[in-house]
């Protein structure tokens, strides 16, 4: 299933720009960054339950604000793309 995971961390100290680097790092191992904190993750049940997981485990809930968007398996037909950035299929080879 395709999941847009989006979240808002308060940077105003160090330990808040630690929780953002730890967050996106996470998201990065699992999905494609599509805008500053924003992942688009192609993951089965258990790997999201994981990753949820993890996220929850570093943010700070009284501070920071994770969100969590279920597209499913046909996702295609539900994200329709405007403006510069290049868009991309989560199913091709991914070159590194």
């Amino acid at each position: 299933m395709l999941v847009v995971i989006t979240y808002d961390v308060n940077t105003e100290d160090a330990a808040g720009r630690r929780r953002l680097r730890r967050i996106a790092k996470q998201c990065v191992n699992y999905g494609q960054r599509v805008q500053c904190s924003v992942f688009e993750c192609l993951l089965d049940a258990a790997q999201y339950k994981k990753l949820q997981a993890k996220l929850c485990e570093i943010m700070d809930p009284e501070k920071d604000s994770l969100r969590f968007y279920q597209l499913g398996n046909k996702y295609e037909n539900k994200i329709k793309h405007f403006g510069c950035k290049t868009t991309y299929n989560p199913e091709d080879v991914l070159m590194i």
